[in-house]
């Protein structure tokens, strides 16, 4: 079992910037990706960005490109989301996820971390 815990959210002014972290415990060994999701108010949950824990190798949505960066630190097992020039429909909660291989289901999710943006 892998337990991720998310932190970094809050309250930014459109066009500022937050960190979120993600980091994970027990069997982190078998994390081959770790992503963040985001879900609005009365909306489906959506992918943002991936990365590949063993390499680095990051994947990003249309809508993050350019404005979000996802990096990991192996050696914190924290996995981080940088969001710059935010907006107030990036307002949502945050997700972290894990899974074990490139095939599989994220499996392992943080309870989430609340970002909204005031314009």
């Amino acid at each position: 079992q892998v337990q991720l815990v998310e932190s970094g959210g809050g309250l930014v002014q459109a066009g500022g910037s937050l960190r979120l972290s993600c980091t994970a415990s027990g069997r982190t060994q078998g994390i081959y990706t770790m992503a963040w999701f985001r879900q609005a108010p009365g909306k489906e949950r959506d992918f943002i960005a991936s990365i590949v824990w063993s390499v680095g190798n990051a994947y990003y949505s249309d809508s993050a490109k350019g404005r979000f960066t996802i990096s990991r630190d192996n050696a914190k097992r924290t996995g981080y989301l940088q969001m710059n020039s935010l907006q107030p429909e990036d307002t949502a909660v945050y997700y972290c996820a894990a899974r074990g291989g490139y095939f599989d289901n994220y499996e392992y999710w943080g309870q989430g971390t609340q970002v909204t943006v005031s314009s």
